[in-house]
């Protein structure tokens, strides 16, 4: 892998960070909408997109092989569970805090793909993971109230996103990826649909702006994501992917004044070093293995 792809493959992923951080911004500003209404436009705007690059390409780029399907659909119902519950939490948490809960499910892929894909846990993996979690409480903060729940929803949300992801490393090499992002969006647009139109509120413009803004940026930053993979091996760039929770600190001080408290904060870095070593570790397993 030459530098320059592999430097590309960086600014794409920083790229995607920032796209996601401002859909959060989108999420949280449409205040009036319900909460299915968001996740809807999140979708239908993102199948549109997705659609276009399938254009003339046959009928399994858009239904997948029959053998892949069940495993869509799995993926699909899991991805759109992640999305509700991380949408819930940034409506009733600071921008920052939804971000590092959300950030926990690469952790999760780790165990999953031990459960579900006989993947190995190296023995370094299993402190760097506890060290993660404990990062995940400072942000929680658990006491026995019902203002608990929304930080739980991300973190639940978090676990769903993450065997989602890992339903994406068992589809690999049997589809497209965007014939999985075409089933994920597909699909929670269809499920989303009765639930929007049954608590349906006409957005003014501001709104409306925010709906589709909430679709176009997700759809940026799934495209950047994707792009950044295909450049360079996620082992290289994947920690770049953590400059979300940096971008959703500062949207979070710019577009709401919010800052967060200082466990928060202590959290934030938890979850980053721990993030940080293992990439350094994988790397260097990498390269004694060479």
């Amino acid at each position: 892998m030459s530098t320059y792809h592999k430097g590309r493959g960086i600014v794409y992923m920083l790229l995607s960070a920032l796209f996601f951080a401002f859909m959060g911004v989108t999420v949280k500003a449409a205040v009036n909408i319900p909460l299915s209404q968001k996740v809807l436009f999140r979708n239908l705007v993102m199948v549109i997109l997705i659609s276009l690059p399938l254009m003339g390409k046959g009928r399994e780029a858009y239904w997948g092989h029959r053998g892949s399907r069940g495993l869509l659909f799995a993926r699909s119902l899991l991805g759109m569970t992640g999305v509700f519950l991380y949408f819930y939490s940034l409506t009733s948490l600071n921008l920052a805090d939804a971000s590092m809960l959300n950030k926990l499910s690469p952790f999760f892929v780790t165990l999953f793909s031990v459960v579900f894909l006989k993947d190995k846990l190296k023995s370094y993996q299993i402190p760097a993971l506890l060290a993660a979690f404990a990062g995940a409480l400072l942000v929680i903060k658990p006491r026995w109230d019902l203002g608990m729940v929304p930080a739980l929803a991300g973190l639940c949300g978090a676990v769903t996103a993450g065997g989602a992801y890992t339903l994406i490393n068992a589809l690999k090499g049997k589809e497209h990826p965007n014939t999985v992002i075409f089933w994920f969006s597909g699909i929670s647009t269809l499920v989303m649909l009765p639930f929007s139109l049954a608590v349906w509120v006409h957005p003014n413009l501001f709104e409306l702006a925010a709906l589709v803004g909430t679709g176009v940026l997700a759809a940026g930053g799934q495209y950047f994501l994707t792009r950044a993979y295909q450049l360079a091996p996620a082992a290289e760039i994947s920690i770049y992917n953590y400059s979300h929770i940096l971008f959703s600190i500062l949207m979070g001080l710019i577009f709401f004044a919010e800052l967060p408290d200082l466990l928060s904060c202590l959290g934030a870095v938890m979850i980053i070093a721990v993030a940080l070593f293992l990439y350094l570790a994988g790397r260097g397993t990498q390269r004694a293995q060479a």
